[in-house]
């Protein structure tokens, strides 16, 4: 019994020739004739149908997973330009993976995650190790999918979510994701992993509190309407400059929530941080990936490069805990997009990423930048913000 698998990435502007040539790559680096599965990230720039049209010819219509990020990464590469594509081409006997979609997120992310749940408990099997999940980046509520899929499921174990929410290169009005030769915006895309395997992860932020402790004083599931007692987008513009004040992309790369991490999710930091994707002006708000509830406290937090390069070792070192003498067959890699090159000059944000590949042993590796990141803490399935999320088969 084997698993098999390789990787590749096209920065062709074409998206026919794109296509082709990172499933070629792929194929030759696995040493792959024909995938049994493949996962595709790619930034916005392509005709997406177009492209993943070519994908799909190329690895001889295998099942597909995936969505657009702000950026892609491969081992010894990351690439943040309008026109990146990666592929992971898989052929195993160990491996064995069921992928799926759902829509209607911003409607009733509850009911997708229910619809999900239906869709994949026939499958799961005390061998399934994880579920891949990606999601649109602008219109997830991870706590109202999350209850709808783990109050479905009903198991007595954890079945770890991993991955990241959609992105699309900071101009935050419409991601995609990918589920075998459909395109889609307002959904997830996810995989069910079981097989003879074993699944390693780790979790890091890098952001720091500035600024004293606020109260939310006016929420609705994960619309913030009310801080201090204050217009919330009022509150915000306090710790904004001019520029972060007029433009919204501007001010939510440098800015984030901090939420006091709960009790259950010992050891993981402070402060759970939050992204603020969408905002209404007319109503003083903002929303965030998860439920908020009036009365907690919050605080203002910024990145911080020494705390993020810590938090490179913290990573590396929590995977290879898990692995032990056992090599990784598969790396993944779900980055936010606030951790690139809006953070970081482009010689850094090499540096940062092969500092964590070269402490991780070779596998093959792909990954993408984010606008939120999926990985469990603990006992937990968390929807994290401004960190970085490894997983590991092995």
């Amino acid at each position: 019994m084997a698993t098999k698998a390789g990787v590749g990435m096209s920065h062709h502007r074409n998206p026919m020739m794109a296509g082709r040539e990172a499933v070629e790559m792929a194929l030759k680096d696995g040493g792959i004739e024909k995938p049994d599965f493949v996962f595709m990230f790619a930034t916005v720039g392509y005709n997406q149908q177009a492209l993943l049209k070519s994908v799909r010819e190329s690895s001889g219509g295998a099942p597909l997973c995936g969505c657009s990020g702000e950026g892609t990464m491969i081992r010894g590469e990351v690439d943040e330009s309008n026109f990146s594509l990666v592929i992971m081409a898989i052929s195993s006997d160990q491996l064995h993976f069921v992928n799926g979609m759902g829509a209607g997120l911003k409607a009733d992310s509850g009911g997708v995650g229910r619809n999900v749940a239906e869709t994949i408990a026939p499958g799961i099997r005390s061998d399934a190790l994880a579920l891949f999940l990606f999601s649109d980046g602008l219109t997830f509520n991870f706590d109202r999918f999350l209850k709808g899929l783990e109050g479905t499921l009903n198991l007595e174990q954890l079945l770890p979510i991993v991955g990241g929410a959609a992105a699309d290169n900071w101009q935050l009005t419409r991601t995609y994701q990918y589920c075998d030769d459909t395109v889609f915006t307002d959904g997830v895309s996810w995989a069910l992993l079981s097989g003879d395997a074993r699944m390693a992860w780790a979790v890091n932020h890098g952001c720091v509190a500035t600024g004293i402790a606020h109260t939310i004083t006016r929420s609705e599931e994960n619309t913030i309407y009310e801080i201090d007692g204050r217009p919330a987008l009022e509150v915000l513009k306090e710790y904004l400059t001019d520029d972060e004040i007029v433009d919204w992309a501007k001010a939510v790369i440098h800015l984030t929530l901090g939420f006091e991490t709960p009790g259950h999710m010992e050891g993981y930091d402070d402060y759970m941080i939050r992204f603020m994707p969408t905002k209404d002006d007319e109503k003083g708000s903002f929303t965030i990936p998860t439920e908020v509830v009036e009365g907690t406290r919050i605080w203002m937090t910024r990145r911080d490069y020494d705390k993020v390069t810590q938090g490179v070792d913290n990573l590396a070192a929590r995977i290879n805990e898990q692995l032990g003498e056992n090599p990784a067959r598969l790396v993944f890699q779900f980055d936010c997009c606030g951790r690139g090159k809006v953070f970081v000059r482009e010689h850094q944000k090499t540096a940062l990423l092969d500092r964590l590949q070269q402490q991780i042993p070779d596998a093959p590796w792909i990954g993408f930048y984010t606008l939120g990141e999926i990985g469990p803490v603990g006992k937990f399935n968390c929807f994290h913000n401004y960190t970085a999320v490894i997983a590991a088969v092995y």
